[in-house]
């Protein structure tokens, strides 16, 4: 529990919606899961992995900043995701895994902030690579495909096409979609 404590300290420290109470929580949960597992019941630990998913889905949202989406939380849902690998780590008996699971993992929770290391935050490249939305193949206004086919062209074909007889034509909201 001490370990997940360390995550969730961090997390407080730097301003997460979630912070040492959960991922004490969390690991102290996980860890008994753990030793549920060890001793027999593999398949509680494989239950208690998918409600961490659930529990880490809900701290993940997306924001309007400006005219960019900004999907936020999603360090902080990591991180849970890996105080309940430790956790179980520990409650399993495997402390040392547990232990330099937990010192990795606020490694790379704190290298950005670490003068040291800051050079190792890919953020400090992002100007010199293009990003992933920006292919060279893809039209600004539309999707391009080799030869010159326009996707939504075919998109809105294929689905006037597949329309029934009988059923209203669809408004230009509904085609986007």
């Amino acid at each position: 529990m001490a370990l997940t404590y360390a995550l969730g300290f961090e997390r407080d420290l730097r301003g997460a919606p979630t912070g040492d109470r959960v991922f004490a929580l969390i690991g102290a949960g996980a860890g008994a899961v753990g030793i549920i597992a060890a001793h027999g019941a593999p398949n509680a630990l494989a239950g208690a992995i998918t409600g961490i998913g659930f529990i880490g889905g809900g701290l993940v949202f997306r924001q309007s900043v400006g005219q960019n989406q900004v999907v936020m939380g999603i360090t902080t849902a990591a991180a849970i995701f890996a105080a309940a690998a430790i956790g179980a780590a520990a409650g399993q008996g495997r402390l040392l895994v547990a232990l330099v699971a937990t010192l990795l993992s606020l490694l790379v929770l704190e290298i950005r902030h670490l003068k040291v290391l800051n050079v190792l935050d890919g953020r400090r490249y992002t100007d010199k690579f293009t990003h992933d939305t920006q292919d060279p193949h893809l039209t600004v206004t539309g999707v391009q495909l080799p030869g010159g086919h326009d996707l939504h062209a075919k998109r809105h074909q294929r689905d006037r096409d597949q329309l029934e007889v009988g059923q209203p034509e669809r408004d230009a909201d509904d085609r986007e979609a």
